[in-house]
């Protein structure tokens, strides 16, 4: 029941009458008994600079950050973490005490995904398919968690510019993904990442060009796409005997992570990813 003392929280974008942040949060919250309530608050690029002054004057706790806001919103808070200015975007606003704090918890979301699996990844090597906006954060967790990473993408050019903003951190090899020396990398792939949009429903048919002849039989086939839950580029992956993961759970995990960042406790993460799978089915 909303109150009188109730907390707000939110998330920005546009549009954002897509986003799926609202179920979780609100089932995190509903589940620990919290005074907070979450919505979706629909913010144009122009006026996001008024929609920050807004929520900071009406002392919303926090917010989640969508598209098109994640890099622009950055120069409108008052300090930034580490890992988000790695990234160089913001997912996730605290406010204490009238001070704006951004994160970014999409990393943390990735990289649970394989946790929960008992999987390492120092020392291994990891293939990535793209190198686009959501590139960013899953470079960055695979640097620093010691895996060596080779970028396959349609355009190397515009793909050095993410390396170069890595390069300190690790080793990055990009190629083009029809080359040999692509598929080379492949057949040494303990871990296969996909960070395009190919294959996202309503191109459910649509995937990346993967030889699975020369894809490493043990590798682990990461799918950050959630809709559909089994992608192409996933069911061809199961049906070739690898082990596969969609992006469902990075997408539960990122959002406790920043539901701890703004209450300080531990969300029930199995629930939020039960709630977000039952809003996945009823919707699509």
């Amino acid at each position: 029941m909303i109150k009188g003392t109730t907390k707000n929280l939110g998330v920005i974008g546009w549009p954002i009458t897509h986003s799926l942040s609202p179920v979780l949060q609100n089932a995190a919250i509903g589940r620990l008994g919290f005074d907070y309530a979450y919505i979706a608050l629909p913010v144009a690029p122009l006026d996001l600079k008024a929609a920050v002054q807004g929520l900071r004057a009406l002392h919303f706790a926090g917010w989640n950050v969508t598209i098109p806001h994640k890099e622009t919103i950055m120069s409108l808070l008052d300090e930034i973490d580490e890992n988000a200015k790695r990234i160089g975007a913001v997912n996730t606003v605290v406010n204490r005490d009238g001070c704006l704090y951004g994160y970014n918890t999409d990393a943390e979301g990735f990289l649970d995904a394989l946790r929960i699996r008992h999987y390492k990844l120092a020392g291994t090597n990891s293939v990535m398919l793209g190198a686009g906006g959501a590139a960013r954060a899953i470079l960055w967790a695979l640097l620093k968690e010691q895996s060596s990473v080779s970028i396959g993408v349609r355009s190397p050019q515009k793909a050095q510019v993410l390396a170069d903003r890595f390069q300190d951190y690790g080793r990055i090899r990009i190629f083009h993904w029809e080359t040999s020396e692509f598929r080379a990398k492949m057949r040494k792939a303990d871990l296969l990442v996909n960070t395009t949009p190919l294959g996202m429903r309503p191109h459910d048919e649509v995937m990346p060009p993967v030889d699975w002849s020369v894809l490493n039989p043990s590798a682990i086939v990461y799918d950050i796409i959630y809709i559909p839950a089994e992608t192409r580029l996933l069911r061809e992956a199961h049906e070739h005997g690898h082990q596969t993961i969609n992006g469902e759970r990075m997408l539960a995990a990122q959002g406790a992570a920043a539901f701890r960042l703004w209450m300080g406790a531990a969300p029930d993460l199995p629930y939020m990813e039960e709630q977000l799978r039952a809003a996945l089915s009823e919707s699509y």
